[in-house]
């Protein structure tokens, strides 16, 4: 099989977002080394407008007419738990949702090789990579860990489902930004795809992410596809956590020690 499969017709993890969460522009054909591109959805906003929606920490947001936290999940993010919760919680089974793709149910149960209605984090990275998609077992990490909200490191039908769809649009946006098809992105270019996801990160976070991103140790300043996808988690999740403990949209929160270093070790010890 190739490339990904489509969403189905009202698939949700919550209604679909304006822009720049929304569908993103259709891209163009994409080297073979990176997998077959998926099909974009067109789109009448002009492909590179800046987003129409202020990013996290675009500017000061403690206006009441901010957009509340738990307002319906951006496009390719999974749900928010609204909790930081335990990592190393249970992962409680889950099904496919209703319409699901059956080449994604398909996948699943040749992944999930015992019968038990979870696959494990090398079972994910075998499935991924049936699509051409090679991650390591770092990212694959992430993902499940932002997708479950657990350690378990073990992924249920739901959760899997929701992991192809975001990445179908993930990698859609890569391919919007890396206008020369290098297979990498700079920092000007992520910068542009961090604000397309609603993160305005700083010039010196901007520096460090693509520092710690790059394969090549910071020589060649770019990031390639796996590691946007983990730098994409890092950002998303970080943020997450900072914004439960901001229930006041001022740009500022207060953690005590415990609840900072769960908020913080989950994605260092992926």
């Amino acid at each position: 099989m190739s490339g990904y499969p489509q969403r189905p017709p009202g698939y949700g993890y919550g209604p679909a977002q304006p822009s720049p969460y929304g569908a993103p522009s259709t891209a163009q054909p994409y080297s073979a080394q990176h997998g077959a591109p998926p099909t974009a959805q067109p789109s009448s906003a002009h492909p590179y407008a800046p987003p129409k929606t202020q990013p996290y920490y675009a500017q000061p947001y403690a206006a009441p007419s901010a957009p509340s936290y738990s307002s319906p999940t951006p496009a390719g993010y999974p749900p928010s738990s609204g909790q930081i919760g335990n990592p190393f919680g249970t992962l409680l089974p889950s099904t496919f949702p209703p319409g699901t793709d059956p080449n994604i149910i398909a996948c699943f149960q040749v992944a999930d090789r015992d019968g038990s209605g979870l696959i494990d984090d090398k079972e994910l990275q075998g499935a991924l990579s049936s699509y051409n998609q090679s991650f390591s077992l770092r990212t694959v990490h992430l993902l499940m860990y932002s997708f479950t909200n657990t350690n378990a490191r073990k992924i249920g039908p739901k959760e899997f489902t929701a992991v192809f769809h975001s990445l179908q649009s993930w990698r859609a946006i890569f391919e919007k930004v890396d206008r020369d098809r290098s297979g990498k992105i700079d920092a000007n270019e992520l910068r542009e795809a961090l604000l397309s996801l609603g993160f305005a990160v700083s010039p010196v976070v901007l520096d460090l992410l693509v520092a710690k991103f790059d394969k090549t140790g910071g020589k060649s300043r770019a990031i390639e596809y796996d590691n946007f996808i983990e730098c994409c988690l890092t950002v998303k999740g970080l943020t997450e956590k900072f914004k439960e403990k901001d229930s006041s949209y001022t740009g500022s929160a207060t953690f005590n020690y415990e609840s900072f270093m769960m908020a913080v070790l989950p994605f260092l010890i992926a």
